[in-house]
């Protein structure tokens, strides 16, 4: 259920990037992410990362910090770039 809540969660996200526009430079089947604490890169990273739990736990940290207003205009994750990279390179 809590996975559930999360996917939910995200979903939210992604219609408040798209509404923005922020989703119209991204690839089909990707999304864009701002990362860093005080300087922030973009990141394009493949929607199947939603699934994971690690990424969640990121999306539940932004959610906590910036709500659905993110100051980038796309969604934006408050954390260490290193820390970014360390989590998705994980993945696949």
């Amino acid at each position: 259920m809590a996975l559930m809540r999360s996917l939910l969660g995200a979903k939210k996200i992604l219609r408040a990037v798209t509404s923005k526009g922020e989703t119209s430079a991204t690839p089909k089947g990707f999304l864009a992410v701002y990362v860093g604490e005080s300087q922030k890169k973009r990141y394009v990273v493949p929607i199947s990362y939603l699934s994971q739990p690690s990424f969640q736990a990121l999306l539940g940290k932004s959610e906590e910090e910036f709500g659905f207003d993110h100051p980038m205009g796309g969604l934006t994750i408050p954390c260490p770039e290193d820390t970014f990279v360390n989590v998705t390179s994980r993945f696949q």
